[in-house]
């Protein structure tokens, strides 16, 4: 996901491949459920092919971030996105918060494009990206 997809995640491909499989594996175990965050993947004959996650918005009550969300190529197209993020709204509207939101790079249409098929709108809200602060990225909303 990292290699492919680097802009999407806040850290390098570098700084997770240098922590220990045992902290990936304890980081991934804590994320898999609960009420404030959760992770969802898609796998395929034993290999991952797609993963979003949510995390109760801080400081922000009936919001869900959506975040690390990522379709293998291969599977872009398939349906699988809006399955992933289906599980998404699903856990977020069980635990009281109905409304979405997730960033995207600016000038990635695409994937600004598969959003707004998903339901999602612009908000005009721009923020600096994380790691690489000369890039904006722009908030996205939907109702789970």
């Amino acid at each position: 996901m990292l290699a492919d997809s680097p802009l999407a995640f806040l850290e390098t491909l570098a700084d997770a491949a240098a922590r220990p499989h045992a902290e990936v594996a304890a980081r991934v175990a804590g994320m898999a459920s609960g009420h404030r965050s959760a992770a969802f993947i898609a796998e395929v004959d034993g290999r991952i092919v797609g993963h979003a996650g949510g995390q109760a918005a801080y400081g922000r009550p009936g919001v869900t971030v959506v975040f690390a969300v990522y379709v293998t190529p291969s599977w872009r197209g398939s349906g699988l996105l809006a399955a992933l993020i289906d599980e998404v709204a699903a856990w977020s509207s069980a635990a009281g918060r109905g409304e979405l939101h997730l960033e995207v790079v600016v000038g990635n249409n695409r994937a600004v494009r598969a959003y707004e098929r998903l339901g999602f709108v612009d908000t005009g809200v721009r923020v600096p990206h994380p790691i690489v602060p000369a890039l904006r990225e722009l908030e996205m909303r939907r109702a789970t």
